[in-house]
C-alpha cells in the first residue's frame, strides 16, 4: 500500500473519531446542564417551603408567648403545614 493512501485512511478515521467524541461530549454537557437546572428548581422549591415553615413557627411562637403553651398551637402548626402541602400536590 502506498504511504499517502495510508495517511489518508488514518486522517479519515481520526477525523471520524474526533467528530463522534465531540458529539458525545456535547450530549453529556447538555444532560449535565439539564440536571443542574432541575437541581436549581428543586432548591428554589425547598427554599420557599422553608420560608413558609419558618413563618408558621413564628406564628406559633407568638401565640405561645401570649397565651402560654397549649396543644392547640401544635395542632394549628400541623394543620397549616398539611394544608400547604396538600394544595401544592394537587396543583401539580
Amino acid at each position: 500500500m502506498d504511504d499517502f493512501l495510508k495517511m489518508d485512511i488514518f486522517f479519515v478515521v481520526v477525523t471520524l473519531v474526533v467528530a463522534v467524541v465531540g458529539v458525545l461530549i456535547a450530549l453529556a454537557l447538555l444532560t449535565f446542564l439539564r440536571i443542574l437546572r432541575t437541581l436549581e428548581r428543586i432548591a428554589k422549591d425547598v427554599e420557599g417551603e422553608a420560608k413558609a415553615i419558618i413563618t408558621d413557627i413564628d406564628g406559633v411562637r407568638k401565640k405561645v408567648g401570649v397565651e402560654g403553651f397549649k396543644a392547640a398551637h401544635l395542632l394549628t402548626l400541623a394543620t397549616k403545614t398539611g394544608k400547604r402541602l396538600l394544595t401544592k400536590s394537587r396543583r401539580k
